[in-house]
């Protein structure tokens, strides 16, 4: 990919089905936390599945995109309606659990 990249990810919680919203310069290592229980905000709503994730070579840049996204509202609202298919695919999975 990059030699190095940012990353805004999007997760699940398969027990509220609440999204997340998080940014991280290594995506594997910071999915690992939250399946761990390592993050404070996340570690209640466990487990998680990641639906989505963007890469950028500029930090500044990720954190605005998070930023906006973690905004509410219509960044929200977007977000939902570009992942419909892929929301409907895991709660159709979450249901088979």
């Amino acid at each position: 990919m990059f030699e190095t990249s940012f990353f805004v990810y999007v997760c699940k919680s398969l027990k509220d089905k609440r999204l997340y919203v998080g940014s991280t310069n290594n995506l594997e290592r910071r999915l690992e936390q939250h399946a761990k229980g390592e993050v404070t905000s996340t570690k209640h709503r466990q487990p998680f599945e990641l639906i989505y994730y963007e890469v950028y070579k500029i930090e500044t840049d990720a954190r605005m995109r998070e930023k906006y996204l973690k905004g509410g509202g219509r960044a929200r609202k977007n977000l939902n309606l570009q992942l419909t298919e892929t929301l409907r695919v895991v709660e159709k999975n979450i249901q088979m659990l």
